[in-house]
């Protein structure tokens, strides 16, 4: 059934044409620390003229002690730093293809342990995982793996937690979308976490 339901999301792809233009404020019902935090004004993403999502990434990028864990091509962002604030106005999918309901979200940065649960989801070990906008008020928070963990399975209403890969990116222009290379159903947003630049697959959904 892989091959099949794979094919299928390629298809559907195919059909879509994800787009970036400039965006809004923060949220409103975001908690005044957290809008603090993010750029004045996020980035829209439309699909095919209709709105898709919001993203107000952080003014400047979270920093800490260097990272020497294999395959993490943000090494100096710190284990559930904020990183922006997203919002589907509809709803969407994570990156395993789990639903997302509409609503406004957190995005914190993790990576994904070393084990033979995630083997091979992505060349990388770099993830935001996102946690309802209601229950995420301290922009200066840090939570650990776990507890990351469990403040994203609420946005998810699942076991497994909502996650959205990300890596470095040595795109040309900020921000641009653009096709993945990891499958034909990756849509990647390329922009600027303050001065660091990522790509954040925005839509797509893992093989494995």
């Amino acid at each position: 059934m892989k091959p099949l339901f794979v094919l299928i999301m390629a298809a559907s792809a195919a059909f879509s044409q994800y787009k970036v233009e400039a965006g809004g404020a923060p949220p409103s019902e975001l908690a005044p620390g957290i809008s603090a935090v993010l750029n004045k004004a996020g980035l829209k993403v439309t699909n095919g003229g209709a709105p898709y999502m919001e993203i107000w990434l952080a003014s400047k990028a979270p920093t800490g002690p260097k990272s020497t864990e294999d395959a993490v091509t943000l090494p100096t962002i710190p284990q559930g730093a904020l990183v922006g604030v997203i919002r589907f106005p509809v709803a969407g999918k994570d990156r395993r293809g789990n639903p997302v309901r509409p609503g406004a979200y957190t995005m914190r940065y993790s990576q994904f342990p070393v084990n033979g649960d995630h083997q091979g989801v992505a060349p990388q070990r770099d993830f935001f995982l996102l946690s309802p906008a209601a229950d995420d008020k301290n922009a200066a928070a840090t939570p650990g793996f776990e507890e990351l963990v469990g403040m994203s399975r609420k946005a998810s209403g699942l076991p497994h937690p909502s996650v959205f890969s990300v890596s470095s990116s040595s795109n040309a222009a900020f921000p641009e979308i653009k096709k993945g290379t990891d499958t034909e159903a990756d849509w990647v947003l390329h922009a600027k976490l303050g001065d660091t630049p990522i790509g954040l697959i925005i839509v797509g959904v893992m093989e494995h």
